[in-house]
């Protein structure tokens, strides 16, 4: 049966329609039609009532929610977290593993694959998202130190082979010895990769952007800038960034990580087709926890929740971000970011970015009808995944 969205603010990628209704068949976008009676038989309406309509929104990068992180390798770890981020709208996830011993990687790659499998996961799984643990160690931020070491080729060709093929993210710092022989390994098996937890000059970023990184990990959180040597001057990661037209940030846009004012500059001086939105959300994102913990079960590093944000106990630093997507337009929204630009900087910039080809992130003809409608305060009243209203 086809199935027909009336009286929404359809969001496309430059605009917001008024006057245009949705038609969906089959789990697809059928076709954007002006808005008036559209009588179609067998055709079921959905009175939008003035709502937005969005694309679902697209998290890269996310570590867990609802009380479950995808370190845990539990049964219920995948269906938890996506289900509690899928109340805030977003449909398609790239569940993000961070730096741990070998053998919890190797367990919670399985575990990807395992969920794979689960009927109950009602979000798109795109991937997985490794970050680390070929890290600087001087940009660990709030990853542990002992579980931060050197590219090992055995490891990650071992870990690719484990996921049968679903690493579709890679972060890294490329100033550590072995980068280049990582970044073919990556570039060989499509493998986005991400500069994630690095401390490299300016020219080691250019010449990392060559080799294949054409993304950096959360800008301003774990990223270097300028400092002396010798007295003299030397810009980092974030001059890099800025400066390599081509280059791809994510902003942790919670309002935390980052401050309405970064983020008006990075939007004033990178183009907008060049930024995503991240959650960065960690497992008590979408619950009313104020405790909780990042990485695996069996060496977690606790935390408290603090104004709006996820914090090391000992308050040195951020320990991660509580955020789901509905919050990160609202901030974006707050940064006079116009509202169809951070709703494409969560959906189709996503995708683009890690070099995804599926036909998610756009309301148009073709593509899935993975769907939210929300309300002027970006308060979410449905989602449709597939062409099926879930929420």
């Amino acid at each position: 049966m086809r199935r027909i969205i009336k009286g929404a603010r359809v969001i496309l990628s430059d605009r917001i329609e008024d006057n245009t209704d949705v038609l969906i068949k089959d789990g697809k976008i059928e076709a954007l039609m002006p808005h008036g009676e559209n009588a179609l038989p067998d055709c079921e309406v959905i009175d939008a009532k003035g709502l937005f309509l969005s694309p679902g929104f697209v998290d890269i990068h996310l570590h867990g929610g609802g009380g479950a992180d995808f370190m845990d390798c539990e049964q219920d770890t995948y269906f938890s977290a996506s289900e509690a981020h899928l109340a805030h709208g977003t449909t398609s996830l790239m569940p993000t593993l961070m730096s741990a011993s070998r053998e919890s990687l190797r367990r919670a790659v399985v575990a990807y694959n395992d969920a794979l499998g689960d009927r109950r996961i009602r979000a798109n799984m795109l991937g997985i998202h490794i970050e680390g643990p070929y890290l600087s160690p001087a940009q660990c931020g709030a990853m542990s130190p002992e579980a931060i070491r050197v590219f090992d080729e055995r490891e990650y060709k071992s870990l690719w082979e484990l996921s049968m093929g679903n690493i579709r993210r890679w972060g890294a710092a490329p100033e550590l010895a072995g980068a280049s022989e990582f970044a073919q390994f990556a570039n060989d098996h499509a493998i986005a990769l991400s500069i994630a937890h690095s401390n490299a000059d300016f020219d080691t970023v250019l010449n990392a952007y060559d080799m294949g990184f054409r993304h950096v990990t959360h800008l301003y959180s774990a990223t270097s800038t300028v400092t002396r040597k010798s007295g003299f001057r030397i810009a980092g990661v974030l001059e890099a960034a800025y400066y390599i037209d081509g280059m791809n940030i994510e902003l942790i846009a919670d309002g935390c990580h980052l401050p309405t004012s970064l983020i008006k500059f990075a939007t004033k001086f990178k183009s907008h087709d060049r930024i995503s939105l991240i959650t960065d959300a960690m497992s008590i994102a979408g619950t009313d926890a104020t405790e909780g913990y990042i990485g695996a079960k069996d060496s977690p590093t606790p935390v408290i929740v603090e104004d709006g944000v996820a914090k090391l106990t000992d308050r040195t630093a951020f320990g991660g971000s509580i955020a789901t997507a509905d919050r990160l337009i609202r901030t974006a929204l707050d940064a006079d970011i116009p509202l169809y630009t951070a709703v494409k900087m969560l959906t189709e910039n996503p995708l683009r970015s890690m070099g995804l080809i599926v036909k998610k992130g756009r309301i148009e003809a073709g593509y899935d009808a993975d769907l939210v409608l929300f309300d002027s305060d970006i308060s979410v009243k449905s989602v449709i995944v597939g062409g099926k209203t879930v929420i």
